[in-house]
């Protein structure tokens, strides 16, 4: 049984603050200034390049892989980290659409907007009638068809928290011959992630919210075994080739998931990932899920039955969402940064969403409580209707 109140004291929580934002940027894990401090100090300091032999730097990406791996469900050397999320995307997105000769991504409208501008900017630089068709999220299903090359989907959806059924909706697309592409950017470390046993294709995501790795954090990339092999990495990297220091002129992919690699490991965030990681390798995601489910219900039968001018955005089915709960209200951006002002920060994702996002590993019930009489308090005494809440700064 994981015991959630001690991995609470292993983060830097600011005194007088309820976070409920680590679906965005994950808080501190206590232990990585002096993680990184030592990468610093020890590593790059004392070794300088020595350390890519000597500190493992060059492995960092294919251990921190196995690390997520097990929280995504991949098979062991079947992850792998660097570059961002919209890289990996874009990687993804590509080597899928090799596998076929068909040329339409379908998509939905709750995907997130880089994703959607990865898959626009690649059909345009392919060409050949490549397209880019977005339904809404609950007619994903019916649009599946033999027409169909891709399937590229966030399983959680940022604004809302709605929850695709991965399983259910790789089946059918494979059925099909559609190849999927799952973002992973909301259900790592958030929901017990299955991606073996649902038979994605590929998937990816990233490490700076639910797992904590901080601003900045690389992305990772899943590329099923099946087809570890024979993807073709559109972006072939110095260090996705399979002997980068024979420094040979042609590309030729390395071996498996190693060939997504594209640049340089980013081996100071790494650092501060390889910190948040300790805490993760101690967690059941069954047990995570539990809570977050927990914390969640709580948090919305108590703004309910406090404040009656927020409306639900969110799935009232636990299952059918992530770890995510959001409303709806005509002043949403400035009622958040009362709520801000006011210690419970979450945030506003437009044209009306006020987000929240739920972490066991850092949120109890007494923060949940507490949290929801601060925002009754905003909302009963329109502590938003202030011309200082409505100054938009440039992250809302």
């Amino acid at each position: 049984m994981t015991d959630f109140a001690a991995t609470k004291a292993l983060f830097h929580l600011p005194e007088g603050m309820i976070y409920l934002d680590g679906n965005s940027l994950g808080p501190l894990p206590r232990a990585t200034p002096e993680r990184v401090a030592r990468t610093l100090q020890q590593e790059w300091g004392e070794m300088v390049i020595t350390g890519w032999n000597r500190a493992g730097w060059m492995a960092q990406p294919m251990a921190l892989g196995d690390r997520i791996g097990r929280l995504i469900g991949a098979e062991p050397g079947h992850v792998t980290l660097g570059d961002t999320l919209s890289v990996k995307v874009f990687q993804a997105l590509a080597a899928a659409l090799a596998m076929t000769d068909r040329r339409v991504i379908l998509s939905d409208s709750g995907n997130f907007p880089s994703d959607l501008y990865m898959a626009e900017g690649l059909v345009e630089a392919l060409g050949g009638g490549r397209s880019l068709r977005v339904v809404a999220p609950e007619d994903v299903a019916d649009h599946l068809t033999e027409e169909i090359a891709v399937l590229m989907l966030t399983q959680v959806d940022y604004r809302t928290g709605r929850l695709h059924d991965m399983a259910a909706l790789t089946a059918k697309a494979q059925a099909l011959g559609i190849v999927t592409v799952w973002d992973l950017a909301h259900s790592a470390g958030a929901l017990a992630v299955d991606v073996a046993g649902a038979g994605a294709d590929f998937a990816v995501g990233c490490t700076y919210k639910y797992l904590n790795g901080g601003p900045g954090a690389p992305a990772f990339i899943y590329v099923a075994p099946r087809h570890a092999q024979v993807a073709k990495p559109i972006l072939a990297g110095w260090l996705g080739h399979d002997t980068p220091f024979a420094f040979e002129q042609s590309y030729r992919p390395g071996e498996g998931v190693a060939r997504m690699r594209v640049g340089t490991p980013p081996v100071i965030q790494m650092a501060a990932l390889e910190a948040s990681m300790d805490i993760w390798d101690g967690i059941d995601m069954t047990a995570l899920r539990d809570a977050s489910v927990a914390l969640t219900e709580r948090f919305i039968t108590g703004v309910e039955a406090t404040c009656p001018d927020l409306d639900l955005a969110s799935p009232r089915d636990a299952q059918a969402r992530g770890s995510q709960v959001s409303f709806r209200h005509p002043e949403g951006y400035a009622a958040m940064q009362a709520c801000i002002a006011h210690g419970v920060v979450g945030d506003f994702r437009a044209p009306d969403i006020m987000r929240f996002g739920f972490t066991p590993l850092f949120i109890d019930e007494g923060d949940v409580d507490r949290a929801v009489e601060v925002i009754a308090r905003v909302m009963r005494d329109r502590l938003w209707d202030d011309p200082a809440m409505q100054a938009r700064g440039a992250v809302t």
